[in-house]
């Protein structure tokens, strides 16, 4: 039996979903550092935490555009619209980790970031897997065209999530943020300036 053929308006139904979910996770974290701006006093700031939270940004805006490629997906499954949206939504509670409710049980954010690091540093390692799965989605010649970065790019980032959900050690956790930054912009600069 044939499969019947794919409207290619369903990419903008999924498209929408995705973006509601991806636009939550950015309004908490706008929310999250427009409250640090507004009561600067009130939890102490800790820049790591903070540096996080940038990645966040910079990794959620990266998501919303590489998932612009799906657009060419003609053979769509109920099982990758899942998936898309198990994947919105790990990034989704991401922003919701890195900035939560409400802090009063906490010292201050280093406090707080500290002792959920476990699940901050998990929901990372997640989505790392979560992205392979993805760019697949897309086709193996286009997860292939990233080379051999890619897959080394995810694992070593895993393991770094890994070592980080176990260290408190403050050199390693500020060395892991600035070392995340600088490659998450390189990555951005180097296979995003412009959509082909």
């Amino acid at each position: 039996m044939q499969s019947p053929q794919v409207d290619p308006q369903l990419f903008n139904h999924i498209r929408v979903l995705i973006s509601l979910v991806a636009g939550m996770g950015l309004t908490r974290l706008l929310t999250g550092v427009a409250r640090i701006i507004q009561h600067p006093g009130k939890k102490k700031v800790y820049w790591v935490h903070l540096g996080w939270a940038l990645w966040m940004f910079l990794a959620l805006i990266n998501f919303w555009w590489w998932e612009f490629r799906l657009a060419q997906l003609h053979d769509w499954k109920f099982v990758y619209y899942v998936f898309l949206i198990v994947y919105a939504t790990v990034y989704f509670l991401l922003c919701a980790l890195l900035f939560p409710d409400n802090l009063d049980e906490y010292a201050g954010y280093r406090d707080y970031f500290m002792s959920r690091r476990a699940w901050i540093f998990g929901a990372l390692a997640t989505l790392f897997v979560l992205d392979l799965g993805d760019t697949l989605i897309k086709g193996a010649g286009y997860f292939a065209a990233y080379g051999i970065e890619y897959p080394l790019r995810a694992a070593i980032h895993v393991a770094l999530c890994l070592m980080a959900m176990r260290s408190a050690n403050p050199r390693f956790q500020a060395a892991s943020v600035i070392l995340a930054l600088a490659y998450q912009a390189s990555w951005i600069l180097r296979h995003f300036e412009t959509f082909q």
